[in-house]
């Protein structure tokens, strides 16, 4: 019960805020925490470690981007279309990667994702190292004009909402459960009669869906897909938002992408922008050595020693 009441109290919350702060602002934080909400599903509940998510991210990007911009389709359609190309491109590289272990998983990620990159490089389609600009919002289901900003940001929320009912509703089904045994003991899931590649293989495509819905999303907020989407700085990125909220928990990777954002977005403005990503290292030194379990693990983990 108290956790519906949160849930509740978060929605409104999150109903409310765009009155207080700037939509784009919120949309870019709600993007990104789907982003790690679905990193999350991998490394959190699996215990796969991927170096490679942002070329999910990206190729949901540049194909709803693509799409909009030639052939004028409902937003709606534009990112169904960017999910399911990279839920296609996961299926695909999950074949390749969940066979792997350890860091040799970590680098086959990274590898095929660096393949990803370069293609979207070169591709006639992309426009190269600029990237789609220009990329409508677009009027969803045909009547509701996304151009304004209040109007996209309830949108994108919808999407988040939608993302994170996903996400949670894995993690506590038998299937996420089963995720868990492989994360915690693999041989004994095995000697259970699990075939833990396909279970591993499951869990990658839905993480990779769930990226490239984060990615589509973002490149109607922004109007934009770039190769920022789908370097291997964003694949590390998404790593700190996950260690930084809570490696594990339902609401870690939303802690976790709202403080890199908005630390990202305050900073780099001023004098210290040059120096952001020296920042951003030494916080997730910090995180490391200090707090393992991320801000909302510590958060559980003093309020079970108090109340319980």
């Amino acid at each position: 019960m108290k956790i519906n009441k949160l849930y509740v109290f978060l929605l409104a919350l999150a109903l409310v805020a765009p009155t207080v702060v700037y939509p784009v602002f919120l949309m870019k934080v709600l993007c990104f925490a789907l982003f790690a909400c679905a990193f999350n599903l991998l490394l959190g509940f699996v215990g796969l470690l991927s170096f490679g998510h942002a070329a999910f991210l990206g190729t949901g990007g540049y194909v709803t981007g693509y799409l909009m911009l030639q052939t004028g389709i409902s937003p709606e359609l534009g990112i169904l279309a960017g999910t399911a190309c990279a839920a296609v491109l996961g299926g695909i590289y999950g074949k390749l990667a969940v066979k792997r272990e350890g860091i040799y998983f970590a680098m086959v990620t990274l590898a095929l994702a660096q393949l990803a990159f370069f293609f979207y490089l070169q591709a006639p389609w992309t426009g190269g190292e600029d990237g789609l600009q220009g990329v409508p919002r677009g009027k969803l289901l045909g009547m509701i004009d996304l151009s304004d900003n209040m109007t996209m940001y309830y949108f994108v929320l919808a999407i988040f909402l939608f993302g994170f009912w996903m996400v949670h509703r894995t993690v506590h089904s038998p299937f996420g459960q089963i995720l868990k045994a492989i994360r915690e003991n693999e041989p004994r899931a095995v000697s259970l009669g699990y075939n833990v590649n396909d279970y591993k293989w499951a869990a990658f495509v839905i993480s990779a869906a769930l990226a490239g819905l984060a990615g589509s999303t973002k490149t109607l907020v922004f109007q934009l897909a770039s190769l920022t989407d789908v370097h291997w700085h964003m694949s590390g990125e998404v790593v700190l938002m996950t260690l930084l909220g809570g490696m594990g928990t339902i609401f870690g990777p939303l802690v976790g992408a709202g403080v890199v954002v908005t630390i990202q977005n305050y900073m780099s403005g001023g004098e210290l922008g040059n120096y952001i990503h020296i920042i951003m290292g030494v916080i997730f030194i910090v995180c490391v050595l200090a707090f393992r379990s991320g801000i909302v693990g510590e958060f559980q983990k003093l309020v079970k020693k108090n109340f319980n």
